[in-house]
């Protein structure tokens, strides 16, 4: 059976969750999708529950943007399943080895070095001195009078002594015990933005998507991309052309993104080169997340709307109160 074929990219830049959460990591307000600890549910991810809605689709969600070459994965943590239940309410007990008891007491082999002596820590007390019981010379110094020699264990079951206890793990939701063997491990990750994901690719695959729906919805026809031809003769390229009906007059969208924290004037001038030869209706910029002083006062001066946004929800809901209050 052949495997399924991965989903692209550009089809999953149509999916609304998907363009919410990307938006998130374009707008800087996600830099690293990190997993939150829950001692009920173990490792999950809020950001992501609050787009997608089911906390139970959030590891397919991630793994096929993973997978489709938009988010880079890192180890994070590993966690432990109950095989019988699948909580995460899973403890380790170090048990003998012999009678599978937890009952064991830990303690430190110790060895005189003058005489050579080692048994448990605990038969050199004598008082609140530290007493050789073979010599009886007090011991003062760790590592010249005395040297720790390792761990060893005694089990009150059965009596036995060993230097390595076997771990057994104790569901507490449902009682089960398991070894290595039967436990369930899972991965967790951290999720970054791919690198070559970038903001410009990333706002013209999926930003322009959202639009060009938005647009549709308002009963537009839209392009995307569009080309206008100017009173030049030269045919000019917009993110978005938007038309009435009668496709008379033409409403022109470019979108622009900084990678720091503001886009300059060059958009505008930009837009207001092609602006000034085709003469649309309307004509907007979006920028992502705002526009310089010194860009705003020139799209005032060009009468290019300027939207600022944070993410795509911003920017949908301020070309539509644009689009009423027109």
């Amino acid at each position: 059976m052949q495997e399924a074929e991965k989903t692209k990219p550009r089809e999953l830049y149509r999916d609304r969750n998907v363009q919410m959460l990307l938006s998130k990591f374009l707008s800087g307000e996600i830099e690293t999708l990190e997993p939150v600890y829950d001692p009920e549910v173990g490792y999950h991810y809020p950001e992501v529950e609050a787009i997608v809605g089911d906390a139970t689709h959030v590891g397919a969600f991630l793994n096929k943007l993973h997978e489709a070459g938009i988010l880079e994965r890192e180890l994070y943590d590993k966690i432990i399943y109950c095989p019988q239940c699948n909580s995460v309410k899973v403890a380790v007990r170090y048990c003998c080895p012999f009678c599978k008891s937890f009952d064991i007491q830990k303690s430190s082999l110790v060895e005189h070095v003058k005489c050579g002596y080692m048994d448990v820590e605990e038969k050199f007390y004598d008082g609140d001195k530290y007493v050789c019981p073979k010599c009886n010379e007090e011991m003062k110094r760790l590592d010249v009078d005395y040297r720790k020699a390792g761990i060893w264990c005694t089990c009150r079951e059965c009596k036995k002594s060993f230097d390595t206890p076997v771990p057994m793990n104790l569901c507490r939701n449902c009682g089960e015990t398991s070894t290595f063997e039967d436990i369930i491990i899972r991965d967790v990750y951290a999720y970054t933005l791919k690198e070559d994901i970038t903001a410009e690719s990333s706002l013209n695959l999926f930003l322009v998507t959202a639009i060009r729906e938005f647009l549709i919805k308002e009963g537009l026809t839209v392009e995307s991309p569009g080309l206008l031809k100017g009173k030049s003769g030269a045919n000019h390229s917009f993110d978005i052309v938007a038309y009435r009906a009668d496709k008379a007059q033409a409403m022109v969208v470019d979108l622009a993104m900084s990678q720091g924290n503001v886009v300059t004037e060059q958009p505008i001038i930009a837009l207001f080169a092609k602006v000034f030869d085709v003469s649309p209706e309307k004509s907007y910029l979006i920028a992502i997340p705002r526009v310089s002083d010194n860009g705003k006062r020139m799209a005032e001066l060009y009468k290019i709307h300027a939207i600022e946004a944070k993410n795509q929800e911003e920017a949908i809901a301020s070309l539509e109160a644009s689009l009423k209050n027109a």
